[in-house]
């Protein structure tokens, strides 16, 4: 099924136990966004993994300190490292952004590929927080349900346009829990101050399981320009990347949103989102797909690795 939204962007409700591909194709056209059912990963561990997330934000932050990291790093992501509307590109709006109202605890995969360089900088040890032990548990048991439901989506991607899809081995990805603070907490924000800055992500497929709010997603589309995302419970929101838009010669657009910053008329409002970005192997070529699946014939394969590594030093503060 595919629907407009007060005018806005055309996202397609995609059910992965019966999908169809042409509105697949419809709905990453239009905004690179999607809503996925039938993925079967259970309510209750979603809720289980959002708990224990509060349990270690709710932390002092002096305790939290102990597992900081920066961008690209195994841990938490203190207030302040990050901005994503300072990236280039096609999420960019040309403005300057602070950094964004946000925390978050990074979460990698475990598998290694045997070269030290390279392990040092994809698949690095996980840090996972003493205080809150069933964290590393939770999050294992949702982490295994992301992993599949990501490689159906690229199955289904190569569906949706008639070719053989992306595939991976030891494929690079991060998981981060986004906690975004209530107004009372982090007081009036700055000017062009968001949750999450305008911007694009990186890799194939971003899987989201996130809560509706005031100071919620929002997607853009030349349409409607920026509309707040439909939100269904029982579905995954699901965009695609910088990774994937680059495959398919820029027929799908890389899915551009924004988290709204904290909104006075819900001062104490908090939320968790947990954000799966889905890429390929480190060292995996992506060659665009030519005219007529894709959209442009000039554009020169790319390296996973190096592409995605760009767009995180450009997010990264200081």
């Amino acid at each position: 099924m595919v629907r407009g939204h007060r005018g806005g962007p055309v996202i397609a409700t995609v059910d992965l136990r019966d999908p169809d591909p042409a509105a697949v194709d419809a709905g990453l056209q239009e905004a690179g966004f999607l809503l996925v059912t039938g993925h079967g990963v259970d309510a209750a561990l979603r809720a289980e993994l959002r708990a224990a997330a509060r349990r270690f934000f709710a932390l002092p932050a002096s305790v939290k300190q102990a597992y900081a990291v920066g961008v690209g790093g195994r841990g938490w992501l203190p207030p302040g490292v990050e901005a994503n509307g300072a990236v280039e590109g096609p999420g960019s709006d040309g403005q300057e952004h602070p950094p964004d109202l946000k925390e978050s605890f990074a979460i990698g995969p475990d598998t290694t590929t045997g070269d030290r360089d390279v392990d040092a900088v994809w698949f690095p040890p996980n840090v996972w927080p003493a205080e809150v032990p069933e964290l590393h548990e939770v999050a294992t048991r949702y982490l295994a349900e992301m992993t599949a439901v990501s490689g159906r989506l690229l199955e289904l991607c190569g569906t949706a346009l008639g070719v053989a899809p992306l595939t991976t081995t030891t494929p690079t990805w991060t998981f981060n829990i986004n906690r975004y603070p209530p107004l009372t907490e982090v007081g009036e924000p700055a000017p062009g101050q968001f949750r999450i800055g305008p911007h694009t992500d990186f890799g194939t497929v971003t899987v989201l399981d996130r809560e509706p709010g005031a100071g919620g997603l929002q997607v853009h589309s030349d349409a409607g320009g920026w509309e707040d995302a439909p939100y269904d419970p029982d579905a995954l929101t699901v965009n695609v990347g910088d990774l994937l838009a680059h495959w398919t010669g820029m027929r799908w657009r890389s899915g551009r949103h924004r988290v709204l910053p904290p909104q006075p008329g819900s001062p104490h409002e908090e939320l968790i989102s947990l954000v799966f970005f889905f890429e390929l192997d480190h060292d995996a070529l992506v060659t665009p797909l030519a005219p007529p699946i894709g959209r442009r014939a000039d554009l020169e394969p790319v390296v996973s690795a190096p592409f995605l590594r760009e767009r995180l030093d450009a997010i990264s503060v200081g």
